[in-house]
């Protein structure tokens, strides 16, 4: 099951104490508190597995270690090792305290989400003339405690949408050597999936209905990951009774979700084209070309027309 949202904690690392020691060593004699360490800083790097926020299903609270008190002889505690949350690209962090955001968007990014508490002097550091034997120190600083909100957008070249059943996961199972699961019922795909064309990612996104962007069906937990998708691939099923309905359901959609969404480049696939007459296709994609003009007939068993959607990526791969 793919996680694309959810809430975790994540808390740094808090500083050593500094330390309080004198020297024994005759003609030496003087204060050699060392200072505290730093504690563990907790970063998030952006990896390429889609299915990296699983590791927060069970275990949603992260802490690093505090850093070392300080010790005698001028001996500083060690610091504390930071640790690296690895997630997917595309990761929206919200930090729920602050309001603020920040986004994972490069493999091996890097992102700083709480710091290590700084450690705190030793008494060798409060030295002077008129105290030369202070057994003052500080406490190291506390580390940071943040609630952060995961949420995951995909970012892929190419989003292959349209109504459940309209055979998005066989197109990209063909195009590519994903395997997303293939049935002839709604909602066959329950998330993402993601494949490759040669440098072009490509995304099916799982079947919208109408009333999704108000909460309807699989809701609004997909439409954020065609937000990021550069171009739209709407397929509608050429067993569909009204093509030009079901292509103004999804447009809809998408415009009540984010108005931008509707002026991203959009080609449209008349889909299973062989399982209706050749004179039928036609009406049909006379009909769509009233509402959109880069309309093609498709078939998974249709060399041709696979072909015809082959040449529009690799126009998009050399334009990229």
């Amino acid at each position: 099951m793919l996680i694309d949202e959810i809430t975790i904690t994540v808390k740094s690392g808090d500083g050593g104490r500094g330390g309080v020691a004198f020297n024994n060593v005759m003609m030496s004699l003087g204060p050699t508190g060392g200072n505290g360490g730093r504690g563990g800083s907790i970063y998030f790097e952006g990896i390429s597995d889609l299915g990296a926020l699983g590791q927060f299903r069970y275990k949603k609270d992260s802490k690093a270690k505090d850093g070392a008190n300080g010790k005698g002889q001028f001996s500083d505690g060690p610091d504390a090792a930071d640790i690296i949350l690895r997630i997917p690209v595309g990761t929206v962090i919200h930090v729920i305290e602050t309001g603020g955001t920040k986004e994972v968007l490069k493999i091996g990014e890097r992102i700083l989400m709480a710091k290590g508490g700084r450690g705190g002097k030793g008494n060798y550091k409060f030295r002077s003339p008129k105290n030369t034997s202070p057994r003052e120190f500080q406490n190291g600083l506390p580390g940071e405690h943040v609630t952060l909100e995961l949420e995951l957008k995909l970012i892929a070249d190419v989003g292959i949408i349209g109504l459940p059943n309209a055979g998005k996961s066989s197109l990209l199972n063909e195009l590519t050597k994903a395997k997303s699961k293939v049935a002839n019922y709604a909602f066959t795909t329950l998330e993402p999936h993601l494949g490759a064309y040669y440098e072009l990612i490509l995304a099916d996104i799982p079947g919208l209905i109408e009333g999704a962007s108000s909460g309807k069906g699989l809701g609004t937990k997909f439409l954020r990951h065609i937000e990021r998708t550069k171009i739209l691939f709407h397929l509608i099923s050429a067993e569909s009774a009204d093509p030009v309905k079901d292509y103004k359901v999804i447009r809809n959609e998408l415009a009540f979700y984010k108005k931008d969404l509707v002026e991203k480049t959009e080609y449209v696939f008349l889909s299973k084209s062989d399982m209706i007459p050749s004179l039928e296709v036609k009406k049909k994609v006379a009909e769509l070309k009233k509402v959109s003009k880069n309309i093609l007939p498709l078939s998974i068993h249709d060399w041709q027309s696979l072909e015809k959607v082959k040449q529009i990526l690799n126009k998009i791969n050399d334009e990229k």
